[in-house]
């Protein structure tokens, strides 16, 4: 069973080098820089909103773990930033490749939605690279609406944007 929590003391090795991994495919695993006491810090006042710089919004950094071991990771942003709403969206998620395949990105992405629900979020935005078939599935498995892809020149690859009513994506959920 998969569980997403704050990250620990005791992570820093496995997600070092599930960051190296990942950054192979210019994906950056852990979003903040430094020594793990200075990240673990940083990902508290995200997590309460506190002394945030400008631009930044209230997120969670959590660890998505299996059987005691970290597979992935996932931000949810509790607010959207202009940029936020153009690339980033609400949820940011990872799986490392030894841990792919398995449906671990689905039920992240499933518990994210379900947080911001929890949170009064009723609309939640996704995106993904638009040549990122794997993560558009994933979106797609958890309700997610294509509204559109938005091309980023010379920023990037184009994004593709959807939309995740948490209530629908419950219900589709239950009649599973």
């Amino acid at each position: 069973m998969l569980t997403l929590r704050p990250p620990l003391p005791q992570d820093e090795q496995p997600l070092r080098r599930l960051h190296a991994q990942l950054a192979a495919e210019d994906f950056e695993l852990l979003l903040a820089e430094g020594d793990w006491a200075q990240i673990l810090a940083q990902v508290a006042r995200e997590a309460s909103g506190t002394d945030l710089p400008p631009g930044r919004v209230r997120a969670e950094f959590l660890v998505a773990e299996v059987d005691g071991t970290p597979v992935g990771r996932v931000s949810i942003r509790y607010a959207l930033t202009p940029f936020l709403l153009e690339v980033g969206g609400h949820v940011g998620y990872a799986v490392g490749p030894d841990h792919r395949r398995r449906g671990h990105a689905t039920e992240i992405l499933r518990q994210s939605v379900q947080r911001l629900a929890d949170a009064g979020v009723d609309r939640v935005l996704v995106t993904c690279d638009d040549d990122n078939a794997a993560s558009a599935t994933v979106i797609e498995r958890c309700g997610g609406v294509l509204e559109d892809v938005r091309e980023r020149p010379g920023d990037g690859p184009a994004k593709r944007r959807y939309w995740i009513s948490p209530r629908a994506a419950r219900e589709r959920a239950a009649s599973r």
